[in-house]
């Protein structure tokens, strides 16, 4: 079945009219996996779809890619057919953070009754997880403090950075199988971000070649981006991506 890689939002956490950064694997045209799940993210998943996700990967726990929450909760709670079984693929160290976030309110009900967790199947990962037949990697990222933001790998086929810093080190591992890399980057760095100097110092061309540019803070920043030659990614544009590899188990 084609693969692909469809982009809810493509902006920074200020950048409203690119939608925050969220995107969902698609295959056969339908979705497979989402990643992240901020609020304005999942509205435009809402729009395209016509429903909430079936399965979620967490890359952190800022509220651009966490605010969707709520509302998947009380979505999957409320519909006898989906309660607990919509998967969350949650890289363990966030696990306790995340249940701080958006899970810990007292009564998550007025009236009681009901745990946030017994709306969903949470799936804490570690360096890998499976997803309906596929092996999916999952590796550290640079976002403020270590061992809070991941990114994710299905190999052959496309590795997602979520927000970070340049990774030379981890894309050397986990991008090295031709796979379409969608990178954070704006045209300016700062000590969680990339920004295009960033990557053009620290990555090789041919790695660039293979990168799509999002979490930037204006359409006018992604002209820029794109007039220095970068291929930058648009909110709900589709980009196909090769079938993936057969699973190498370490």
């Amino acid at each position: 079945m084609d693969w692909a890689l469809r982009f809810l939002g493509v902006g920074n956490a200020s950048a409203v009219e690119l939608g925050s950064a969220m995107a969902s694997l698609e295959r056969g045209g339908q979705p497979w996996l989402v990643i992240d799940c901020g609020g304005e993210g999942l509205t435009a998943y809402q729009a395209r779809y016509g429903a909430m996700p079936d399965a979620v990967f967490v890359t952190h726990l800022h509220l651009d890619h966490v605010a969707g929450f709520e509302r998947l909760f009380v979505a999957s709670y409320f519909d006898a057919a989906r309660r607990g079984k919509v998967r969350l693929y949650v890289p363990a160290p966030l696990v306790p953070l995340l249940h701080q976030r958006i899970a810990s309110y007292p009564n998550v009900l007025a009236e009681g009754g009901a745990n946030f967790w017994d709306a969903f199947h949470l799936v804490p990962v570690g360096d890998a997880f499976w997803h309906d037949g596929q092996r999916l990697e999952v590796f550290p990222v640079r976002h403020h403090w270590p061992d809070t933001a991941f990114g994710l790998r299905l190999r052959g086929s496309v590795v997602w950075t979520g927000d970070t810093r340049p990774i030379p080190e981890m894309l050397a591992r986990h991008a090295d199988a031709g796979e379409l890399i969608a990178h954070d980057c704006a045209l300016h760095g700062n000590p969680s971000h990339s920004g295009i100097d960033d990557l053009e110092r620290e990555y090789p061309a041919s790695l660039l070649a293979r990168c799509v540019l999002y979490h930037y803070a204006s359409a006018e920043e992604g002209v820029a981006l794109r007039a220095r030659g970068h291929r930058v990614a648009m909110p709900d544009e589709v980009i196909p991506l090769a079938q993936p590899l057969p699973t190498m188990l370490p």
